[in-house]
């Protein structure tokens, strides 16, 4: 199975990151988590993002705040899937971020989850993951069921104590 890769551009960003990490790691989804800044740390990222295919990953997952370059600057060096995380932070709500993320430039796409959405940032990258392996796609509907049922479970509790 391929890896998912996780770069944070600061460890500040590690509390929003783990919930990625615990999504990827309940599918059995082997990742790696790194932090690199796309303006303190260029060329460490570049080298990263460059190497990322032959090393095994099949999915970036990037996530950083404020400015929010990091994910673009990945997504330039790799013909990997990128997946952006724009993260809150004190100014502006973390609109920022989403901006940054979301404003691309044609030819270096970046999917972008919510500010802050890290577990469907690794969900949607199990979901890429999920094209060729069969056994994690399987595994991955097999949650949306459940998901499924926990709200009709919920909505019933609802009907019944309304019409009680």
């Amino acid at each position: 199975m391929k890896k998912v890769g996780i770069i944070m551009g600061s460890d500040s960003d590690l509390p929003i990151v783990r919930k990625a990490m615990d999504t990827l790691t309940a599918f059995g989804v082997p990742f790696e988590v790194h932090i690199y800044s796309a303006h303190r740390t260029p060329d460490e990222a570049g080298t990263f993002a460059a190497r990322a295919r032959e090393d095994g990953f099949g999915v970036l997952i990037c996530a950083a705040g404020m400015a929010a370059h990091l994910a673009g600057a990945i997504a330039a060096r790799t013909s990997l899937p990128v997946i952006g995380i724009p993260c809150k932070s004190s100014n502006l709500d973390g609109m920022d971020a989403l901006l940054s993320t979301v404003q691309m430039p044609t030819g270096v796409p970046v999917a972008t989850v919510a500010i802050n959405g890290a577990a469907n940032a690794a969900l949607l990258a199990i979901q890429i993951l999920g094209v060729s392996d069969p056994d994690l796609a399987a595994r991955l509907d097999e949650k949306k069921a459940k998901d499924a049922a926990a709200v009709l479970a919920k909505d019933k509790a609802l009907q019944d104590e309304l019409n009680g």
